[in-house]
């Protein structure tokens, strides 16, 4: 929604304990809105909240509780009046080849990415919109934005990322369609596929990994950091123009 017309920001932030999701939390709560975080991580997430203070709320969620996530919406929704603002951050990465060298990937591992990934960026996004659609409009008919996040593996998954790269096509594949239902409700659907950024799970890959990256990214030749990601999601809430689409955030970088 256009916050230049609106009232503040009232979100909710899925894995906003940590990285992309955190930063955007920040930015909300600084600019005077008002944000609920979602965290599969209980310790953190309530730190989150108790550090930014009253105007956020925590809740630790596994987003792939269809029952857990409606009623925590139920709960933001009371608490808030309405929300008129979800960003899906939350996630997590995979790198296993299909073929290993002792045995095959197995099931359960596969279906646990797509779970987390896609099906828990779903599950919080029909909960959302479906209170979203009984916002009071504002000025321009809009009700609410929904922006979820995929990645440039997408549509450029490399060796090991069969399930992580099924996953976020997912997530990019179903903006377009989530954005022609809503539309009828003034209810926007964005979507944003970063590159490498730095974040948790940037962190954790080991330092020559990091050096291999960074040669093949054409300007800047660095990651991205938390806040350019939340320039962007902030940026798409004020321009009612964009609707329906991936944004790649990536500095040109093709894996």
């Amino acid at each position: 929604m256009n916050t230049k017309n609106t009232s503040p920001i009232r979100a909710i932030v899925t894995g906003g304990a940590s990285g992309l999701g955190l930063n955007l939390a920040e930015n909300i709560v600084a600019l005077g809105g008002r944000v609920a975080i979602l965290d599969r991580n209980e310790q953190k997430v309530l730190a989150v909240a108790a550090r930014l203070g009253t105007n956020s709320l925590a809740f630790p969620v596994d987003t792939t509780k269809q029952d857990r996530v409606d009623e925590v919406v139920g709960l933001v929704t009371e608490e808030f009046g309405d929300i008129n603002l979800l960003v899906n951050c939350a996630g997590i990465v995979q790198s296993k080849r299909v073929l290993g060298l002792d045995s095959i990937l197995d099931i359960e591992e596969f279906t646990k990415i797509i779970q987390i990934n896609l099906i828990g960026t779903f599950c919080v996004c029909r909960a959302v919109a479906n209170l979203m659609q009984h916002n009071q409009p504002n000025a321009n008919g809009e009700r609410g934005l929904i922006i979820n996040t995929s990645s440039i593996a997408a549509t450029e998954g490399q060796i090991g990322q069969s399930a992580y790269a099924a996953s976020k096509g997912g997530v990019a594949s179903m903006t377009l369609p989530l954005a022609r239902e809503f539309a009828k409700f003034g209810i926007r659907v964005m979507c944003i596929a970063p590159g490498v950024f730095h974040t948790p799970m940037y962190d954790a890959i080991p330092e020559k990994a990091h050096q291999d990256l960074e040669q093949r990214m054409p300007f800047p030749k660095h990651p991205g950091n938390p806040q350019q990601f939340s320039d962007l999601a902030l940026h798409i809430v004020n321009n009612i123009m964009l609707n329906g689409e991936v944004i790649r955030l990536d500095g040109a970088l093709r894996l």
